[in-house]
């Protein structure tokens, strides 16, 4: 049996001590928590509804409509909903500063002229991302007597905004309306990076104000919806 040279350099020796040990339990930190929010963002998105699956709810009656601004659709389904009931109410939330309720409601069409008409469609420049729609809302609401809403946003966006609304006002009744972006590929989004990196990230907003509000902080209305 040949015996080692003893000019051989020695076998390298494994890096050891309390440095590498944090590193390692740091690595497996993060691997845990990447796996959870994985984990996470897949129950997300299949709890979100599904244009397939989901069927709206007949509104209790006076309920009023809230649009929050982000794409069309969301506005065509607003106006919708009040073009089958001459008595609703409609309030749009986050409307650009430099767009008045009479542009608006020119681009939006007669129902929506009309309804502006007799006082039954009113706009807000006040929010700049959902915290702030919910804080605009909020006040609207109150100030006029509204104790049922019809929320209109996009899917992946309800419960964020479903969430935040409940907050600021818990004694109103709120009925989900979601609408469905043709661009946003909810049933197979895994193999589009676009519509992937959507829902990721209103994952990990869900997820920061789901803390925010648990920790008590508030997040000023800086940035859009």
């Amino acid at each position: 049996m040949p015996h080692p040279s003893p000019l051989a350099a020695p076998p390298p020796r494994r890096p050891t001590g309390p440095l590498v040990a944090l590193v390692k339990a740091g690595l497996a930190a993060a691997l845990v928590i990447a796996g959870a929010w994985l984990a996470g963002l897949f129950a997300f998105v299949a709890a979100l509804p599904g244009e397939d699956t989901w069927h709206h709810r007949a509104p209790p009656p006076g309920s009023a409509i809230v649009v929050l601004t982000g794409g069309s659709e969301r506005l065509t389904a607003g106006v919708d909903l009040l073009a089958e009931d001459g008595q609703r109410v409609l309030f749009i939330s986050g409307v650009n500063r430099a767009v008045d309720a009479a542009t608006l409601a020119h681009q939006l069409g007669p129902a929506a002229e009309a309804a502006l008409a007799e006082g039954r469609l009113e706009i807000g420049h006040a929010a700049r991302n959902t915290p702030g729609n919910a804080a605009e809302v909020a006040a609207w609401a109150s100030r006029r007597g509204i104790d049922g809403l019809i929320l209109v946003t996009a899917a992946y966006h309800m419960p964020r905004s479903l969430f935040e609304l409940r907050r600021a006002l818990p004694g109103v009744r709120i009925v989900p309306h979601p609408v469905f972006p043709a661009s946003v590929r909810q049933g197979d989004w895994w193999r589009w990076p676009g519509t992937s990196l959507l829902l990721a990230g209103e994952y990990t907003k869900y997820l920061l104000t789901r803390g925010r509000h648990l920790l008590g902080l508030t997040a000023p209305p800086i940035a859009n919806p």
